[in-house]
């Protein structure tokens, strides 16, 4: 019995790792955005990506955001996994609203291609104190397939990052403190995109993108869908990190809790380019057409912050314990009758 004990705490003690984690990345420079339609103040039409900077002379790239996006709890942000604390707290979200079918309003930010939702999903739980309301969502990618999202994990980027942005609900918190609580006000769930399969999901919007490529310009998918079609299962998304952080766009505002899964996204690698190749930048001031890509953000410093995860990492401790059990026995008697 000794040996079997000694067998699961080993089992327990080596979680699975992600090749080419990294505990740890070098100078930060500053960086993007939670493109929050209603916090696009007067800077929206001056700050720009790095990719934009080097071509244009009067847009800000992000070393230049200016001094709200330097305080200490910015997004996004290298994610440790043997750093992240288990949190007994955060469990399943429940999701009101999401399998709401719609013909979404697409729309071409000058930042990212924008879905303007209709404040009927909801999301509760989670570890949240409040209720949250959907407002949007967008995302971030590159034409490179491992280098378009915001956060990494271990050190490693993916393809794409889906950011589906919501609002706290007044009175909805378990007291009023809570309610008035400024650094939670905004709740991104964050999901990372990798490339693989067609996504039939994400396919209204891909074709979308062909009526919206240039900024300001807005168009109806031609398909209902609803939230749920964009996303893994919701078992499936049980297992997620948390953190507190800021909007990834100036003002860079310190208000929202984070939450990024550790279930991914798959997209066909053609699905993924689509979004490079049909959406345009602002045109910039020397008249030069810029592709929309690499409209992310450069990882922030996780400072004095603690990452929290919903769970013990390691895919073997998510199994119940008699399918632990089963195939270390099967394995201990075989040796015995060896």
């Amino acid at each position: 019995m000794w040996l079997l004990l000694a067998l699961l705490a080993l089992a327990a003690s080596r979680p699975l790792a992600r090749a080419g984690e990294c505990l740890g990345f070098g100078p930060v420079p500053l960086g993007d955005p939670e493109e929050m339609e209603l916090d696009e103040g007067s800077q929206e039409s001056h700050w720009c990506y790095e990719i934009q900077a080097k071509i244009s002379k009067t847009c800000l790239g992000p070393d230049q955001w200016g001094d709200d996006c330097q305080k200490d709890r910015q997004s996004p942000i290298n994610i440790v996994t043997s750093k992240a604390k288990v949190d007994q707290n955060l469990g399943p979200f429940s999701f009101s609203g999401y399998d709401k079918k719609r013909k979404w309003e697409v729309k071409n930010s000058g930042h990212s291609v924008m879905v303007l939702l209709e404040d009927e999903a909801t999301i509760a739980g989670g570890g949240l104190a409040s209720q949250y309301r959907a407002k949007q969502l967008h995302l971030h990618w590159s034409k490179v397939l491992d280098a378009g999202s915001e956060h990494s994990i271990d050190g490693d980027r993916f393809a794409m990052e889906m950011h589906i942005v919501h609002e706290k609900e007044q009175g909805t918190s378990r007291n009023k403190k809570e309610d008035q609580d400024s650094e939670d006000e905004i709740a991104v769930l964050a999901f990372l995109v990798e490339a693989g399969s067609k996504n039939e999901g994400f396919q209204p919007l891909v074709e979308a993108l062909s009526d919206v490529p240039r900024p300001k310009m807005t168009t109806k998918m031609k398909k209902n869908i609803s939230l749920s079609d964009l996303l893994p299962e919701e078992e499936k998304l049980r297992r997620y990190f948390r953190y507190l952080g800021s909007l990834t766009t100036p003002d860079c505002e310190e208000k929202v809790v984070w939450t990024v899964f550790e279930e991914t996204i798959q997209l066909q690698e053609e699905q993924i380019l689509a979004f490079s190749e049909k959406l345009y930048y602002d045109d910039n001031d020397n008249g030069q057409e810029l592709k929309m890509t690499d409209n992310i953000r450069p990882l922030q410093r996780l400072g004095q912050r603690q990452v929290f995860r919903s769970q013990a990492p390691g895919r073997l401790l998510s199994l119940p314990l008699p399918a632990l059990l089963a195939p270390t026995l099967t394995c201990l008697m075989a040796g015995f009758l060896r």
